[in-house]
């Protein structure tokens, strides 16, 4: 008996493996996040659109919030930090591309929490 096995599935999780490091995240951090895209495959679709085509496809909401909003909902955030004039790695566009993805895919099991989140405004919210 031959073993199977998805060679897309293989790349995708290598090309995310690139990114986390370059985003500076940790490889347990990565792992989480895959095993939430192999959970949920409406969020491994969407990165893997992402991938595709360097943009949000935005299919996959919950309570109303796509990828795009929780980016946006980052950038706001994080606007407070560059107004001070630092440039964490949180800033990093791919970090907080990646940071959207774990929020989301913590967002279907869990969405009143993180709409609470985002629409409590600036400053008092926590990205997991």
């Amino acid at each position: 008996m031959g073993i199977l096995y998805d060679a897309r599935r293989v790349k995708v999780l290598g090309f995310m493996q690139d990114i986390c490091e370059y985003a500076g995240l940790s490889d347990e951090w990565c792992d989480e996040l895959w095993g939430m895209m192999l959970e949920k495959e409406a969020l491994y679709d969407e990165f893997v659109y992402y991938l595709e085509h360097h943009t949000f496809k935005d299919e996959l909401k919950v309570k109303g919030y796509a990828l795009s909003d929780i980016y946006v909902w980052q950038m706001d955030k994080y606007n407070l930090i560059r107004e001070i004039g630092k440039n964490p790695t949180t800033c990093n566009k791919e970090t907080m591309v990646m940071n959207s993805f774990m929020v989301l895919g913590k967002m279907i099991d869990d969405p009143d929490t993180y709409v609470k989140r985002i629409e409590s405004g600036r400053g008092n919210d926590i990205i997991p």
